[in-house]
């Protein structure tokens, strides 16, 4: 049985990183501003998914986007003008509850 032949690659010098971690690419896009919600009762990325899906569809929301922490108090972070308690009823009648609002 024969190995496959490799080719020998070029490394870039340690001063400039590699090419997926150059200084050039470290620099991190401007982060959007939000507003920030505690979730209880999320498990897994189905619960997130159901979440964002009935955030994302209240008047005003830009965006939603939930850092699930399984079976403790989860983080959902929305952008635009959305009234908190529509973002409360969403979250409601997802089958979640918010913790703050």
């Amino acid at each position: 049985m024969q190995t496959p032949s490799r080719t020998e690659l070029p490394l870039t010098s340690s001063s400039s990183g590699c090419g997926c971690c150059s200084a050039e690419t470290l620099t991190a896009p401007a982060a959007e501003t939000g507003v920030e919600y505690s979730v209880e009762g999320l498990t897994c990325g189905g619960c997130v998914a159901s979440v964002q899906r009935s955030v994302s569809a209240v008047d005003g929301v830009e965006s939603a986007t939930v850092d699930l922490v399984p079976g403790g108090v989860s983080r959902l972070t929305i952008t635009g003008s959305a009234e908190p308690s529509a973002v409360k009823d969403a979250v409601t009648a997802a089958g979640y509850s918010l913790t703050n609002s």
